[in-house]
């Protein structure tokens, strides 16, 4: 049999790189297939609106129970600035507060009780005494009528009765003296308003003690904080950055040929690296000027520039899955059916 002719080694090279390069193509070309990702997708990032939380007061930071990357819900505490001249005043002002209240008290208050029951008594005896005196009265007018008994007689017993009587109004007057309160009308009516000036001064301690220890306003992630336990803090400086998942937002920016047909509303579908299932989100802002304007005047090339920045919110629960400064891709998938716009 004939023998092949040897083959030189760039040759045997060239063709043991073949399977190699087939084998790149082909997962090239799997990957292509496979990717959901469209040509005509647009460019954006994921940007974060973040809250600072700060205190209208200054001074030491006391506490600091939250670090970087922590998860707050609704109500937790961030940070404690060093208050106890704030709570001095409240207690000042609750001091203030009961001082008034005791005031009012005594100023609308009656007599002790025991006062009030021996005067009753006394007018109970008055009554009776009344009582004897009109019968005794009405026996001696019987008696003048028969002859029995002088007319002297009659007139002592109708002084009696009227002696009584004078005693039992004085009794009922003194009783419902005791039973009224013994301050003035005035006199009242100024510890009233005395007592809301200290109940104003309480509840304004009260909230600068609030203002000084913030609470999260929202569930959100800790994204930064700004100082250390023991640092001296300014009157209104961020101690704690959050970022509500809400507050998560996508940025792209769209050709000017294709902005006229966007509104607000319309749906958008967002992907990015390791995010998984792609993001569904709502156009919530077109702007109303390009990005990009070039130095002359507008030709066919130029307007190829101009792209408009559109801003887009997905769920709270999608927003879980995003980073902010993450980059996107995005596609347009049409307006709302008008019950999703209700």
């Amino acid at each position: 049999m004939p023998r092949r002719a040897a083959r030189s080694p760039r040759a045997r090279r060239i063709v043991a790189c073949r399977p190699a390069l087939a084998c790149l193509l082909a997962a090239a070309a799997l990957s292509a297939a496979c990717s959901d990702r469209s040509p005509d997708a647009l460019q954006g990032y994921v940007e974060g609106e973040f809250v600072l939380v700060a205190s209208p007061y200054g001074g030491t930071l006391q506490r600091l129970p939250v670090a970087r990357g922590d998860t707050v819900k609704r109500g937790d505490a961030l940070f404690a600035i060093e208050d106890s001249f704030e709570q001095a005043a409240v207690d000042e002002a609750q001091a203030r507060v009961q001082a008034a209240q005791a005031n009012i008290e005594n100023l609308s208050a009656s007599r002790r009780v025991a006062e009030i029951d021996a005067l009753r008594q006394q007018a109970a005896a008055a009554r009776a005494s009344l009582s004897l005196s009109e019968e005794t009265l009405r026996q001696q007018q019987r008696l003048r009528a028969q002859g029995f008994v002088s007319q002297a007689s009659l007139d002592a017993a109708r002084s009696a009765r009227d002696r009584d009587a004078a005693q039992l109004a004085q009794a009922q007057a003194q009783v419902r003296n005791a039973e009224t309160s013994i301050g003035r009308e005035p006199e009242i009516a100024a510890a009233r308003a005395e007592l809301e000036a200290a109940r104003a001064a309480h509840e304004q301690a009260a909230t600068r003690v609030e203002q000084k220890a913030p609470t999260a306003p929202a569930d959100a992630l800790v994204s930064d904080t700004y100082f250390r336990v023991g640092e001296s803090v300014p009157a209104g400086a961020p101690v704690v950055s959050l970022l509500p998942p809400q507050n998560l937002k996508l940025r792209f920016f769209v050709p000017q040929a294709q902005v006229g047909a966007l509104r607000i509303g319309d749906a958008v579908r967002a992907r990015c690296d390791g995010c998984g299932a792609p993001i569904d989100a709502r156009i919530v802002f077109v702007a109303p000027r390009a990005e990009y304007t070039p130095p002359v005047i507008y030709g066919e090339h130029a307007r190829q520039k101009l792209v408009f920045l559109v801003e887009a919110r997905p769920s709270p629960t999608a927003a879980a899955r995003l980073h902010p400064g993450q980059p996107v891709d995005v596609e347009r998938l049409g307006a709302p059916q008008p019950e999703e716009r209700r």
